[in-house]
């Protein structure tokens, strides 16, 4: 399940949900007001690995 990251539009407050891919069109609560509006936000890309690893990886 992929981690989606929110941010409430309320409070300001920022959060991440683990969320399953066909739940995306579910918005959850803020876990800091309990507003139910909150807006997803673009997050990076994440890979596993070290930094060293990835730089050589890239260079072949």
């Amino acid at each position: 399940m992929p981690i989606f990251e929110y941010h409430c539009d309320d409070c300001t407050a920022e959060f991440e949900v683990l969320q399953r891919a066909s739940d995306t069109n579910t918005h959850p609560r803020c876990p800091k007001c309990g507003a139910l509006n909150p807006t997803k936000r673009f997050s990076a890309f994440a890979t596993a690995g070290t930094q060293k690893e990835t730089l050589s990886d890239n260079a072949t």
